[in-house]
């Protein structure tokens, strides 16, 4: 049974995410991007449809969770009887692969800690071909390879694999997950400790070009940080979430896929970041709205994928019971397909808040505007499914036409 929603910690490296359960288990992560399936799917189901956790063997006193400071490295330090360890996990700045790296420290006392990784491909339904490496194992399924790199001695044990080891004050033991196409090489090894450190090292100077500098800085710069996670470094897209069916209500069937980008969110996303001084991501965000919006009006899309992509297409995975049985699981958004008259207000808005700011508009970008503009003309009165996305039937919305005035305005 997964955690709490509450009770999961967020890491990323700028093209997909993972959960972090106070358990210790990460019960969500799909490779290579936000929106590709699942290896841990228990998030949406059980245990056997994926997760990897690292965890004291005993019993838990007390368990404490900090990220550390202007970072997005995770740090959940158990307390036991016997003492205490620190999980330190992370996903560094990626190379060609992604990768995720797991430490466990001593802190007091000695502590026996056990291991279980339980790798399922596509969404939980794929059961992996694994075998040992020299420093670890590898599991292939398909399009996918996973490598675990650790010291710990791996063994197998009714199709997962398992580990138990102990660590006293100040022992480390790493392990290293990393993805790579099955038809490629395997990647080179990522060494776990030079992997935190950079990447530590990477956010805080990140966080360090934040201009906000009042009362509630630290709130704003966690913030900050969440949204730059959610950001694909490619593109510049940013998805709405980093999950799929997490339910409106538990038990309900509106569990949809925010693992795409809404155009919607571009002019606050824009805001926030031009504000808050990150020009950089701000622009790119830009260009990737004026990429993607390209074409013809008519046609234009409410959300996209993380590279632009139109066809969305919904399908329902009916072997997970969802989030507290909360059916159907979907993935990919049938929405993309409505007509919502409101983001030509929120295109035409974004662009004329990077003019505001300084952000170079092309020429192109104005004859895109222009164009945009005409086809409002002819269908601000029409009906639409709105920015509640309804499924059943085109309405009249105000918000549709305050923003069709808005395009008109900016």
């Amino acid at each position: 049974m997964p955690s709490r929603i509450e009770d999961y910690a967020l890491i990323g490296d700028f093209h997909t995410a993972a959960l972090v359960g106070r358990d210790g288990s990460i019960d969500w992560l799909c490779l290579p991007r936000f929106d590709s399936g699942a290896c841990f799917a228990a998030l949406l189901g059980t245990e056997e449809h994926g997760r990897w956790l690292l965890a004291p063997a005993g019993e838990v006193r007390k368990v404490e969770r900090q990220y550390r400071p202007d970072t997005l490295v995770l740090e959940t330090t158990f307390e036991t009887d016997e003492g205490a360890v620190t999980l330190v996990d992370c996903m560094p700045p990626r190379r060609d692969n992604p990768a995720l790296v797991r430490m466990v420290v001593g802190r007091r006392g000695r502590v026996a800690m056990r291991m279980q990784l339980i790798l399922r491909f596509d969404y939980g339904s794929i059961v992996p071909w694994v075998r040992r490496t020299e420093t670890g194992i590898q599991a292939v399924a398909g399009p996918d390879t996973v490598q675990i790199g650790t010291p710990a001695k791996l063994r197998g044990e009714d199709l997962t694999t398992v580990a138990e080891f102990t660590v006293s004050d100040g022992e480390r033991m790493p392990f290293v997950l990393q993805w790579h196409p099955s038809h490629d090489p395997v990647p080179e090894a990522i060494e776990a400790e030079d992997a935190i450190r950079s990447t530590e090292q990477l956010w805080r100077e990140w966080s360090g070009r934040c201009k906000y500098d009042g009362r509630w800085r630290d709130s704003v710069v966690r913030s900050l940080i969440t949204l730059k996670a959610l950001i694909y470094q490619p593109t510049g897209g940013m998805v709405a979430a980093a999950t799929t069916s997490l339910p409106e209500y538990l038990g309900g069937p509106r569990n949809w896929d925010y693992r795409f980008c809404w155009l919607r969110d571009a002019t606050f996303m824009l805001y926030t970041l031009l504000d808050a001084g990150y020009l950089d991501e701000a622009q790119s965000w830009r260009d990737w709205l004026l990429r993607v919006v390209a074409g013809k009006a008519s046609q234009l899309n409410l959300m996209y994928g993380v590279a632009g992509e139109r066809r969305l297409t919904e399908i329902e995975l009916d072997w997970l019971p969802g989030y507290e049985d909360s059916r159907p699981v979907r993935v990919g958004n049938a929405a993309h397909r409505q007509f919502q008259l409101d983001v030509f207000g929120e295109v035409m808005d974004v662009v004329h808040v990077a003019r505001r700011h300084g952000i170079t508009i092309e020429k192109h970008a104005w004859d895109l505007q222009r164009h945009l503009l005409d086809h409002v003309e002819q269908v601000w009165r029409h009906a639409d499914e709105g920015i509640w996305e309804v499924r059943g039937g085109r309405r009249h919305f105000t918000h549709s036409r305050v923003m069709a005035w808005v395009a008109v305005d900016r």
